[in-house]
């Protein structure tokens, strides 16, 4: 697949694990209208340059409207104009062929639910006392799924539960008839993503206009 490929993808996938209104298609990519106070709409540029970031800036002018170029953090800066800044973390556009094998025990102690909701796979792991321990969902759509919202908390990290949830989320998307996964990977989360064999495809980075007292 190529960026544009993965880029398409993961818009779509995207939106069905948010449970956002559809893609619409736009010259410069894909724009989904997401509708939250602090994320508004969503433009997704997958061949960004200075012309196109700039022109989307001049015309965006709702606060917390959101780019996403596929394109490194420092190009990101270049093109940006006034009211608009790039937060600090940067993304990471991973891909991965889904293995529909993959799905190993949780750790003892631990239990697991899996759940299959408006087209989203969610997959919860229960510590001992019944808390929620680690969680994620992936989002089948076609020949692709889209992993989302993979979190561990503190308290139970480096324990594999991170892993787990990856490989029964991969496992159970395959099983729908997917075969490539695709994610945006944060820093933090990029080792773990590394070590279940997702490979980097390029860099996503994020735009947002603030409310003027937050720029």
């Amino acid at each position: 697949m190529d960026i544009s490929s993965i880029t398409s993808a993961w818009v779509a996938g995207w939106a069905v694990s948010r449970g956002t209104p559809a893609p619409v298609a736009e010259h410069w990519g894909h724009r989904i209208d997401v509708g939250l106070p602090r994320h508004v709409v969503r433009h997704v540029l997958p061949a960004p340059d200075a012309a196109s970031v700039g022109a989307l800036c001049a015309r965006l002018t709702a606060p917390y409207s959101w780019l996403k170029i596929m394109a490194g953090p420092e190009d990101a800066g270049a093109w940006i104009t006034e009211g608009w800044t790039v937060p600090a973390d940067p993304g990471f556009m991973m891909v991965k062929p889904l293995d529909p094998a993959a799905r190993p025990a949780p750790p003892e102690g631990y239990a697991r639910t899996t759940e299959l909701r408006e087209g989203v796979i969610r997959v919860r792991i229960l510590a001992p006392d019944g808390t929620l321990a680690a969680r994620g969902q992936i989002a089948p759509t076609g020949s692709t799924a889209v992993a989302d919202q993979v979190e561990t908390d503190p308290a139970h990290r480096r324990r594999g539960l991170g892993a787990n949830v990856m490989r029964t989320l991969e496992a159970a998307a395959a099983q729908t008839g997917a075969q490539t996964g695709v994610l945006a990977a944060t820093t933090d989360g990029l080792a773990l993503y590394d070590s279940l064999d997702w490979r980097y495809r390029g860099p996503v980075t994020g735009i947002v206009r603030p409310e003027p007292t937050e720029a």
